[in-house]
């Protein structure tokens, strides 16, 4: 994790804390309604989508441990979320059981620019796995996420540690927010467009975020993932 001064952006010739002046816009903006009902929401869509998801849950987790029963079928994976506060991420396992021992050995064929690794026909990814990539279904366990408070339907990309190792300050701003499951990258060209370009887009969403953006995201989100091929 980075130190405080890494934070730190110089305005009017004085050091100030990314995150202290991402707290204060917030205060004098008002947005004190705003929070509450996107936590509200949070809570009560994610606690229906589990109940209502739950046999789902229990088909995926039997296909993973059928085509692959060394490993759990359930992935653990430490991201950070707001504030650059480290949180374990849910997601059903869509790779290989020693994934992260093989990932050195691919960095060179990184196909995004930026903090960031993505690479289309990766090796690790089993065959199961690429389906639920392809229809998100490995996401689905981060409503266990959303539900904790970690995580927020909309917002967002939680980045690994990694990633946020080589983050500019500039990129420190997608971290003043609680990070979502869904947002503007994920519906707008996901793994198509760069690092920067998906900066860009979280940054836009924290400057308009509002119940009915947060609303029109998430429709566009089960549009995107009845047609979409980004995702891999």
């Amino acid at each position: 994790m980075s130190s405080s001064r890494s934070n730190e952006v110089e305005v009017r010739g004085a050091s100030v804390d990314v995150y202290s002046v991402a707290h204060g816009l917030e205060r004098r903006q008002g947005w004190n309604v705003y929070p509450f009902v996107k936590r509200s929401m949070d809570i009560i869509l994610s606690f229906i989508g589990i109940i209502v998801l739950c046999p789902v849950f229990l088909l995926v987790i039997l296909l993973i441990k059928l085509e692959d029963p060394k490993g759990s079928a359930i992935f653990y994976q430490v991201r950070i979320g707001k504030n650059e506060r480290p949180f374990r991420m849910i997601k059903f396992r869509s790779m290989v059981s020693d994934a992260e021992a093989r990932l050195s050995a691919l960095l060179v064929e990184n196909e995004i620019e930026g903090a960031m690794f993505k690479m289309r026909d990766d090796p690790r990814i089993t065959r199961v796995g690429r389906f639920l990539r392809r229809t998100s279904i490995d996401e689905l366990p981060q409503l266990f996420n959303v539900l904790r408070g970690q995580m927020s339907l909309v917002g967002p990309r939680p980045p690994l540690p990694r990633e946020v190792h080589d983050y500019t300050v500039r990129d420190k701003l997608r971290l003043t927010v609680t990070p979502g499951c869904t947002g503007l990258w994920q519906i707008s060209g996901r793994n198509h467009l760069s690092f920067n370009q998906m900066v860009e887009l979280d940054l836009e969403y924290i400057s308009r975020r509002s119940f009915r953006t947060d609303m029109i995201i998430m429709l566009k989100t089960f549009r995107v993932l009845l047609g979409s091929k980004d995702a891999y």
